[in-house]
């Protein structure tokens, strides 16, 4: 098993209620299954499921990429703007 942290931002916190939580998870886990057992864990995460942003260890990473124990995870809503 591997433990990582995550830092749920602006709506995502809101949702979770926390400033950070730690999830056990199976070796070789990815971020896509991260993002599973929190929508299990918060139901009300599913319509974000396919536009959530990624950052691990202050890099921005896909769905793909596999979690390492001791990752920090931050959970990043999609922003809007532009001219």
């Amino acid at each position: 098993m591997i433990s990582v942290h995550v830092k749920p931002f602006a709506r995502y916190r809101e949702i979770i209620s926390k400033n950070m939580i730690i999830m056990e998870l199976p070796k070789s886990s990815s971020v896509s299954d991260l993002l599973a057992d929190l929508i299990l864990k918060f139901p009300e995460l599913k319509p974000y499921e396919g536009i959530m942003v990624v950052a691990i260890n202050y890099e921005y990473q896909e769905h793909n990429y596999v979690l390492r124990d001791d990752d920090e995870v931050a959970l990043i809503p999609p922003v809007s703007g532009g001219k």
